[in-house]
């Protein structure tokens, strides 16, 4: 049976943010960069690309668009966004995790158009409103802060852009006993199969400290953002929250 690692995040958290240290983090998401994305598949039960590709849509790119996708990981948002505004836009992926960023760097390094940069969520490399979306997929619940995390994704978009958030919740649905058992059973159980148990026991932690949505929608709100809601996928085991940057 393998075991946490000695600096395995806690995945303690509160409604303001997650209790763990961002050097935890970093090196948590560093030691399981290569193994992440077979992982994340089964553990969506195959579902991850359907709700990628709603978030991709609800950004509403264009062709010659710009788009910033935070807590980036292996960068396959950041490649679906630069699908969406082709050569002749832009996409920056930035990511906490160097070893992240490196997958993803070497996968896409064919893409015009789009980069990979090492950042902090919470003190975006990026100049005030040059984007047109910004985007996070379950990444909102690893930052310490998560108002400051939308606040500065919407720093990073112009007035008029979209902010979304991809993540992992609580369903209340009626499949929310069965969708429960798997992600608090089945999950933690291929994190240890693929020898990285305590990573994974960590993703099921952080998720229950995670706020509900409703006050997510709030948080958002509290950032600048306007016109704010949310939509639940896969009876309720996801949500995806889209704000809107008003006026400066």
């Amino acid at each position: 049976m393998s075991r946490a690692a000695p600096n395995d995040p806690s995945g303690e958290g509160s409604q303001h943010g997650n209790a763990a240290p961002s050097t935890e983090v970093r090196a948590m998401f560093d030691r399981i960069a290569r193994v992440y994305d077979p992982l994340n598949l089964a553990i969506s039960a195959f579902q991850e690309p359907r709700w990628r590709r709603r978030l991709v849509a609800r950004a509403g790119l264009g062709a010659g668009g710009r788009a910033l996708d935070v807590a980036t990981g292996t960068g396959k948002v950041a490649a679906d966004l630069q699908r969406r505004v082709g050569p002749d836009g832009h996409v920056l992926g930035v990511d906490l995790s160097p070893a992240m960023i490196d997958v993803a760097a070497r996968r896409f390094a064919d893409r015009p158009g789009l980069a990979f940069v090492v950042g902090d969520a919470l003190a975006l490399p990026t100049d005030d409103g040059g984007f047109d979306a910004a985007t996070i997929a379950f990444g909102m619940r690893n930052l310490p802060d998560y108002r400051r995390g939308f606040a500065e994704m919407a720093r990073s978009v112009r007035p008029g852009g979209r902010v979304l958030c991809l993540e992992i919740a609580r369903p209340r649905s009626r499949l929310a006993r069965i969708l429960r058992w798997w992600f608090d059973r089945i999950v933690p159980a291929i994190g240890r199969v693929a020898g990285q148990g305590g990573a994974y026991a960590y993703l099921v932690r952080s998720v229950k400290a995670y706020p509900a949505p409703d006050r997510i929608a709030e948080i958002m709100r509290e950032a600048g953002l306007t016109d704010v809601g949310w939509e639940s996928l896969s009876g309720g085991i996801v949500t995806l929250h889209v704000g809107t940057v008003g006026p400066r």
